[in-house]
């Protein structure tokens, strides 16, 4: 899959988001390693603390499913800078796949990659 084919799902995912509150549109393409994508959109509610994130809907969607480790995330929203997750989901990316190629896209359509650890250098781990 190419990215723009990645960026193009995430994009039609982007077009289900629910957020009266931030404005904020948002969707997310995950890619597994075996080459399955999973794909979500923002779920806000107006308990903030429970709304969700595209790029943990996609996540949480693709783990329900049994996969565990993931080549690539595309995330986009309609705004005029690069759309990156945030603390929280890179956290919970991190779990799964430190060195995950993340696709940060604008509204226009353009992007830049990054991977996770360079997003997230230090994060948190439990590991017995």
């Amino acid at each position: 899959m190419t990215d723009r084919e990645l960026i193009s799902l995430a994009n039609e995912a982007m077009a289900n988001s629910y957020s009266p509150y931030s404005h904020f549109p948002s969707g997310a393409a995950i890619e597994c390693d075996d080459g399955e994508v999973f794909t979500g959109c923002v779920i806000e509610n107006a308990a903030f603390g429970h709304t969700l994130c595209a790029e943990t809907v996609a996540l949480s969607s693709a783990v329900a499913e049994g996969k565990r480790s993931f080549r690539r995330l595309a995330v986009i929203s309609d705004g005029v800078n690069y759309t990156m997750p945030c603390g929280a989901c890179r956290q919970m990316l991190a779990e799964f796949s430190p060195q995950l190629e993340i696709l940060a896209v604008r509204g226009d359509g353009r992007y830049v990659s990054h991977t996770l650890d360079k997003l997230l250098p230090h994060p948190f781990t439990y590991r017995t």
